[in-house]
C-alpha cells in the first residue's frame, strides 16, 4: 500500500465507529437493574491493548453530588453507623429497599430534598468520592460502546454473548449500547493519569477492541505534526481528530482539593499545547502519526485546559473552546505501566 493510501486509511479509521480506539467511561449505579440504573462521571479513555485503558485521574477523587443507589449491606454496615437516629430514619425513607436484589434506590418525591441528602453524606464522613464509591461497591466504572448496527464491532454472534443487562438499544440516539465493566488498576495522581482494565468476566471480548500503541518518547519541535483525538463537538457520540501544536513545556505544581482523603499535588513535566479543545476533553490522547507504518501512536493524555479560553456567544455549555491545554506525557509512567501490563506487579 502506498504511503498516501496508508495515511488516508489511518485518518479515516481513527475516527470510525468500528476502528477507533477512543471510548468513554461512565460510572454506573445499579448496573444490574436496567430500569433503575444511573450513569454519571463521564470521561474520555483509550485502549492500549490487553483490555487496559488510559484516562485522567483528577475526576476520581472528586465527590459525587448525589448517590443514586447502594447495596443494602453498604447502607447498613458502612453508612448507618455514621448517622444520627434522625438522619438514618430520613435516609431510609429516601433510599427505598428493593428486597429482590438487595439494593436501596434513591426515590425523591420532592427534588428539593436532594441538597439535604448530599449534606447528610457530607457531614457523616461517608466517602462519596468516585474512587471511594467503587471501593465500597456502590458503583463501578463501565466502558461505553455504541454502534449503529446491533453487532458488537460488527459481530452479531459475539454481541449475543453479552449479559442481557449490558446491551440495549437507545432509541433517542439510535444506537446499540454495550457496557463492559472496568476496574481501576492504578491512579497516577501527580501525573493526572489513570489506568483501568476490563473485568475478568468481559475478557473474552477484548480482542475486538481497537488498540492504540504508545510512543513514550518526549515530543520535541520538528518531530512531526501532533493530533488530538477526542469526542465530536456536537456531543459524546462520534470522534474528532484535529491538529495541535506543541507550544512549550512546564513543570506543573497545583494543589488538588480532596476533603476526604487529603489534598494532593499535580506536579511534574507537562506539555503546553495549542489547538481545538472541547469542554470535557480530559482523557483524550495526543497522537503522533508515523507515515512509514501508517499508524497513530499515543504520546500524551489531555489533562486540563489552560486559562486562555474562548466562548461562542458567551455560552459555555456545549460550545466552550480552549485555546491552550496541558497534557501529561506518557513517558511519566512508562516504567510502571510496562511492568503492570507485563504482569510483573
Amino acid at each position: 500500500m502506498h504511503s498516501s493510501n496508508k495515511s488516508g486509511h489511518a485518518f479515516r479509521s481513527i475516527v470510525s465507529e468500528i476502528d477507533s480506539p477512543l471510548f468513554r467511561i461512565m460510572w454506573v449505579f445499579g448496573a444490574e437493574t436496567p430500569q433503575r440504573r444511573h450513569f454519571d462521571n463521564n470521561i474520555i479513555t483509550f485502549h492500549i491493548g490487553q483490555g487496559y485503558f488510559l484516562s485522567v485521574a483528577h475526576n476520581l477523587r472528586t465527590e459525587c453530588s448525589l448517590v443514586r443507589s447502594m447495596p443494602e449491606s453498604v447502607f447498613d454496615q458502612r453508612l448507618a453507623p455514621l448517622l444520627s437516629e434522625a438522619q438514618r430514619a430520613h435516609m431510609e425513607r429516601c433510599y427505598v429497599a428493593d428486597r429482590a436484589n438487595g439494593m436501596r434506590f434513591l426515590e425523591l418525591q420532592d427534588p428539593s430534598l436532594a441538597n439535604g441528602i448530599a449534606e447528610t453524606f457530607r457531614s457523616s464522613g461517608f466517602d462519596t468520592r468516585w474512587v471511594g464509591l467503587e471501593g465500597n461497591g456502590v458503583c463501578s466504572p463501565h466502558l461505553i460502546l455504541q454502534f449503529q448496527e446491533e453487532g458488537f464491532f460488527g459481530d452479531n454472534e459475539l454481541g449475543g454473548w453479552f449479559p442481557e443487562h449490558c446491551r440495549f438499544y437507545e432509541e433517542h440516539i439510535q444506537r446499540h449500547t454495550y457496557l463492559m465493566e472496568l476496574e481501576l488498576v492504578k491512579a497516577f495522581y501527580s501525573s493526572d493519569i489513570a489506568l483501568y482494565r476490563v473485568k475478568p468476566s468481559f475478557r473474552g471480548f477484548i480482542e475486538k477492541l481497537p488498540v492504540l500503541d504508545i510512543d513514550f518518547s518526549m515530543m520535541e519541535e520538528g518531530m512531526g505534526r501532533l493530533y488530538c483525538l477526542q469526542s465530536s463537538p456536537g456531543g459524546f457520540l462520534g470522534r474528532l481528530l484535529n491538529t495541535a501544536s506543541l507550544e512549550g513545556y512546564l513543570d506543573q505544581h497545583q494543589v488538588f482539593h480532596d476533603r476526604i482523603g487529603g489534598n494532593y499535588i499535580l506536579e511534574g513535566f507537562r506539555y503546553l499545547i495549542r489547538g481545538y479543545f472541547r469542554f470535557g476533553s480530559s482523557g483524550a490522547p495526543y497522537l503522533i502519526f508515523d507515515p512509514e507504518t501508517g499508524k497513530f501512536k499515543a504520546n500524551a493524555v489531555q489533562s486540563e485546559a489552560s486559562p486562555v479560553q474562548l466562548s461562542i456567544n458567551h455560552s459555555r455549555e456545549g460550545n466552550f473552546q480552549y485555546v491552550n491545554a496541558i497534557a501529561s506525557p506518557l513517558l511519566l509512567i512508562e516504567k510502571e505501566l510496562k511492568s503492570i501490563m507485563a504482569g510483573e506487579v
